[in-house]
């Protein structure tokens, strides 16, 4: 079977866990790296890998893997007051930056009024999230959809009077006929997978009436069976009441926290990096309001750990999860110390 060969646009702390994962994995190869600097100061550990400026340089890319700092989104969420959207925050990323390599990865620049990726990473990324959340409260005013937000990011606000004034809720035909009308009526060919199968391969000569589909794939990370969160727990249980301890991460040592987390994960079949911080990169960011059972949720400065993330745990449902505390057992998030220090849940993505 070939190998599906991976692109990967960025590297820093994400990039890294990225590139390990792939090494790790056995139906993928790493085609190249995209870096703002080229090969300019290559890294020892990417001698064996092309690393290039712009994505098109590398040869036979099926898919490129979006490795940006995903801490900026959730601080300026935060700041914009959208914390609950930071899921569909970074789906817009992954759909605006297209593997491209473009520093401007939320396509933000247009909404400034300025040339196409006149901005800087953490730029677009701010820009994005004040005009998302600007969206958000005309929709909310409007009466309107989250959907519609979603496909107004693409279109601009105009749509969203639009929606407003045709039902109040997004449908693709709406999608459709408002970019018929902004465009008179012009199509121009555009071939994927969603369009293909919807018309054959065109959309209209404005902006992309596909926009939401687009987005949605990039939020469509499934949950676990109930078979993988009963073995997760099934794991994790056996471990109740055992002592904390800091580097621990097998039976033999006992746990600590993200020991313990990558531990049952495994022993359920799926791998997770081995820290706390590289398992949060490594997840769907979702509010703890939308946490299922085997999700995990993350937390900030329970010490002084030199990252963000320092401590993870295995959601349980009704606001609770079991962790290594010491001892290892539940706890309940809703205790003003958890609330206190909540980052929010991360969803493990799954093949």
């Amino acid at each position: 079977m070939n190998k599906i060969r991976a692109a990967v646009v960025g590297y820093g702390n994400i990039g890294k866990y990225v590139v390990e994962a792939l090494e790790a994995a056995p139906d993928f190869e790493i085609a190249g790296i995209v870096r703002r600097n080229g090969a300019e100061n290559k890294p020892a550990e990417l001698e064996p890998y092309a690393v290039v400026k712009d994505i098109k340089e590398l040869k036979d890319v099926d898919v490129a893997i979006l490795a940006t700092p995903t801490r900026s989104v959730e601080k300026y969420a935060k700041e914009y007051g959208i914390s609950d959207y930071v899921n569909y925050l970074l789906a817009i990323m992954q759909v605006e930056s297209g593997g491209t390599g473009t520093t401007d990865v939320m396509q933000a620049s247009e909404s400034l009024g300025l040339p196409l990726n006149s901005l800087s990473t953490e730029e677009s990324i701010r820009q994005g999230c004040k005009y998302f959340s600007e969206l958000l409260k005309s929709a909310e005013a409007k009466g309107c959809d989250i959907n519609t937000v979603v496909q107004a990011y693409n279109y601009g606000g105009g749509f969203i009077d639009y929606v407003s004034s045709h039902g109040k809720k997004y449908t693709f035909e709406l999608a459709v006929s408002f970019a018929k009308d902004k465009s008179g009526g012009v199509k121009v060919t555009y071939k994927n997978e969603i369009s293909i199968k919807e018309n054959g391969g065109w959309r209209y000569k404005y902006g992309n009436m596909f926009y939401l589909r687009l987005v949605n794939q990039y939020l469509a990370v499934p949950n676990f069976s109930d078979a993988t969160v009963q073995a997760i727990f099934n794991e994790a249980l056996k471990y109740q009441g055992w002592k904390y301890v800091y580097g621990g991460s097998n039976p033999n040592t006992s746990f600590d926290c993200s020991g313990l987390t990558s531990w049952c994960y495994g022993k359920a079949g799926i791998s997770l990096p081995r820290t706390a911080q590289a398992q949060y990169d490594a997840t769907q960011h979702i509010p703890l309001s939308q946490a299922k059972a085997g999700d995990l949720v993350f937390f900030h400065s329970t010490y002084n750990a030199g990252t963000y993330v320092t401590h993870v745990g295995i959601y349980a449902g009704n606001n609770r999860m079991y962790h290594a505390g010491d001892p290892i057992g539940y706890a309940d998030l809703t205790s003003s110390y958890w609330q206190q220090h909540l980052i929010g849940a991360g969803r493990v993505k799954t093949k």
